[in-house]
């Protein structure tokens, strides 16, 4: 696959090119090496596309998934403890989980575990290969990105989505980059308060 386009939000790119240029060959050296035409292996049953074969994203993550972990990037999670009290989660927030659920519980009230999990994080920068369903994008960049970011885990966040010309070879669901472009400008120049790259690829 290639990078057809690509969008530095909070000056993401920039900051990777300057500290952390590897990783950005790194992401770069993973894209290339997934021959997407090699996934296409969907025979679509949905109405109007019937018999048509598709992009397999499952495939395309997995190919994705391997080529990351192989050049030493993994999982990263990042645990934390919530209640019904506003002030309180407020108060508890950039504490650490166990101090959390101390303070909530010495509050009365009861705590409750959460975490957010990324895909691939290495050396504080975080990956997120999106090929599921639009809703998850907005998850990944306003809550997972920016949990990370938050919680000193990482200093930015890359999100990759297919272009348009490869979502449409997809099953319907799957968010592509001009529409997720659209959504992100569309929220402010500042919002989600996290730097990132947005990488739209395609065959």
């Amino acid at each position: 696959m290639r990078i057809a386009a690509h969008y530095s939000h909070l000056n993401g790119l920039e900051y990777l090119l300057v500290h952390k240029k590897s990783l950005w060959k790194e992401i770069q050296d993973v894209i290339a090496s997934v021959d997407a035409n090699y996934y296409k292996t969907k025979i679509s049953k949905e109405k109007g596309m019937v018999g048509r074969r598709l992009y397999a994203p499952k495939e395309v993550n997995s190919a994705m998934k391997a080529e990351f972990e192989a050049r030493g990037w993994g999982e990263s999670r990042t645990s934390y403890w919530v209640t019904d009290d506003a002030q309180l989660i407020r108060r508890t927030m950039n504490l650490s989980a166990e101090e959390q659920k101390d303070e909530i519980s010495n509050a009365g009230k009861n705590p409750l575990y959460s975490y957010n999990q990324t895909d691939f994080v290495k050396d504080r920068v975080a990956v997120e290969v999106q090929f599921g369903k639009y809703a998850f994008v907005a998850f990944d960049l306003f809550v997972k990105h920016m949990a990370f970011f938050v919680g000193d885990v990482i200093d930015l966040g890359v999100e990759i989505l297919p272009m348009k010309e490869l979502q449409q070879e997809m099953s319907s669901g799957p968010a592509y980059y001009e529409g997720e472009l659209y959504n992100l400008i569309r929220q402010g120049r500042g919002i989600p308060a996290v730097p990132l790259v947005i990488i739209g690829v395609a065959p």
